[in-house]
């Protein structure tokens, strides 16, 4: 008897996956692909639309020819702030612009001159100004740098709804994309931004659509259920929604170290935009007050630094264990080490440190977390809110030992786990439609958690 699975693309800027997941969520096949990426008309790198396009279609042809699973439904998540402009025939009319691509100061001025200055519509939209990474000005920029190709736009779809599209042919808009960082939608009205109707931009979306809906649609003779896609980061937290109730924020850490806190629905403030704050969306449509430092990327380069001063292989940092009299030894040796629960901060001051002051590679690494964990306590600080009981840390830092007994250190009153969950973002995106493949109830044990109690904390 087949096994009832549904398909999840998980689409990466670098791997995209194909995941079959069963009834108890677990990952009964994978494959990958890579694509080499193209150009646009700047000679800018972006996405391979066509390559990427071939593969849902091949790789989706190749797992229904499965005899052992049965596909009762397929759903997607794509990295976010990129659109495919279709015409009405369906087919792209420019290449998948890369989110990094520079935006022109000019058409950035004139836009926010015309709608109330950038601290304005930052806050309305709870997006930081990023250029092209808020996908609406990519939006604004074709309309007025190439109006008659902007005329011939019958959707604008992010990346999910897009895929989603090339299975059902139903153009539509979903929340967790349309909400992060798009500067598209109002979080005060709930509602698309008075720009986005003033430009007439409104009638590209397709039809909203809430976030778990499905369409039944028929693949190669095989009638399916399709989702209409999800934000990765949206999807990820999915996992962690369904499996606790009690307020939670979860950090996700990898080259940014983002915090999220769907427990919080305050507005942004100025200040916190200007320390990176922004909101995601929730998969059903409410805000996810998140901060975000790019902590990651810091710890590699001080971490090849350290690793050049002292003569050491940079992987071998990868196995070192807390060592709390280090830490201790520390404390004397740094006076701002001795405020570890009271003085954080927006920035590392590890940069600025002198490496020659410490005796071994040991204890400059250990400092090298001090100071990023006092950054992280900071970012995490202003989206937390009273009633936040646990913390949860997915990603590298996640299974750094001594990242994660400082950070318990750091905020005592709250419980501190190490998490994983096995490819959260596909699971995620599979748990936002499960009642529509699954007989079973979504399953409360595929988090793995490490717990940094109340004596480890001890320094």
């Amino acid at each position: 008897m087949s096994k009832p699975v549904i398909a999840i693309f998980d689409v990466g800027k670098t791997n995209k996956k194909l995941f079959l997941i069963d009834e108890n969520y677990s990952i009964v096949y994978e494959r990958s692909a890579r694509f080499v990426e193209t150009i646009d008309e700047d000679g800018e790198p972006c996405e391979n639309l066509e390559s990427l396009k071939s593969s849902v279609y091949d790789s989706l042809n190749q797992v229904l020819q499965l005899k052992e699973f049965d596909i009762r439904a397929i759903n997607f998540s794509t990295y976010g702030a990129s659109f495919v402009y279709l015409d009405e025939n369906g087919e792209p009319l420019t290449p998948l612009y890369n989110y990094l691509k520079e935006y022109p100061e000019a058409l950035k001025t004139a836009f926010y001159a015309e709608y109330g200055g950038e601290e304005k519509i930052s806050l309305e939209t709870a997006s930081p100004v990023l250029g092209s990474l808020n996908s609406g000005m990519q939006l604004y920029r074709l309309k007025n740098e190439r109006p008659e190709l902007f005329a011939r736009v019958k959707y604008a779809l992010h990346l999910p709804q897009y895929l989603s599209y090339l299975l059902t042919g139903k153009a539509v808009a979903d929340i967790t994309s349309i909400g992060c960082h798009t500067q598209l939608w109002d979080f005060n009205k709930n509602e698309y931004h008075q720009w986005v109707s003033a430009e007439k931009i409104i009638d590209k979306f397709g039809e909203f659509t809430p976030a778990d809906s499905t369409l039944k649609t028929t693949f190669e003779g095989k009638e399916v259920s399709v989702g209409v896609g999800l934000h990765d980061s949206s999807a990820a937290l999915i996992p962690y929604l369904a499996n606790f109730n009690t307020p939670f924020v979860l950090i996700s850490t990898g080259t940014w170290c983002i915090s999220l806190n769907p427990f919080n629905q305050e507005p942004l403030t100025a200040s916190e935009l200007k320390k990176d704050c922004l909101c995601y969306m929730h998969f059903k449509g409410k805000a996810v007050k998140a901060s975000r430092i790019f902590a990651g990327n810091e710890h590699e380069i001080q971490l090849k630094r350290i690793a050049a001063h002292f003569d050491r292989a940079a992987y071998l940092f990868k196995h070192l264990k807390f060592n709390p009299g280090l830490v201790l030894k520390l404390v004397s040796k740094v006076p701002e080490n001795q405020n570890i629960q009271t003085e954080f901060s927006l920035v590392s001051a590890f940069p600025a440190r002198d490496l020659n002051i410490f005796q071994t590679a040991e204890e400059a690494y250990h400092q090298l977390l001090l100071d990023l964990v006092k950054q992280q306590v900071y970012s995490l600080k202003l989206i937390l809110n009273p009633g936040v009981t646990r913390i949860f840390v997915d990603g590298g830092f996640g299974k750094n030992a001594i990242y994660m007994h400082l950070l318990a250190s750091a905020v005592p009153d709250i419980e501190v786990y190490a998490s994983s969950v096995s490819q959260a973002t596909a699971i995620g995106t599979a748990l936002a439609i499960n009642d529509v493949w699954n007989s079973n109830p979504a399953p409360t044990d595929m988090i793995n958690l490490k717990y940094y109690s109340a004596i480890q904390r001890t320094i």
